[in-house]
């Protein structure tokens, strides 16, 4: 079996961090560079949702929603949000093995290499049932 090694340099949002084997695919190593930017959808698209969420909220509790008001909660909601995109963020929260200096790349490659083949896989990558 061929073992995973996944690095992010840039974003890798959602179903596209399925693809490109993140966390969820198992692999053996994952690391980013500190440009990677780590998250469930990209940050304006999850704000505008965000943002629809908070407004039916406060509209629900009686309150009126100015197009000052929406762009004052847009604007806490994005700056919250870019933060959780953030590569720390993501290894604080072990998505990421480590946040690597893009000079070092081989060198983390070659020892997830050295680690693997000390270490062979003991059971087969199942990903479950998948529909096409």
């Amino acid at each position: 079996m061929v073992p995973k090694f996944t690095r992010m340099v840039g974003n890798s949002y959602g179903a596209g961090n399925y693809a490109m084997c993140g966390k969820a695919y198992d692999p053996r190593l994952i690391v980013g560079w500190p440009s990677a930017q780590v998250a469930v959808m990209g940050g304006e698209q999850a704000a505008k949702v965000l943002l629809q969420i908070e407004v039916a909220a406060l509209k629900g509790r009686g309150e009126e929603i100015t197009k000052e008001r929406e762009e004052e909660i847009l604007g806490k909601i994005r700056s919250k949000y870019e933060e959780s995109m953030s590569p720390y963020y993501a290894a604080a929260r072990l998505w990421l093995d480590a946040i690597i200096d893009p000079l070092e790349t081989r060198t983390w490659i070659s020892l997830g290499i050295e680690a693997a083949s000390q270490s062979p896989a003991v059971r087969e990558f199942n990903m479950g049932v998948l529909q096409t």
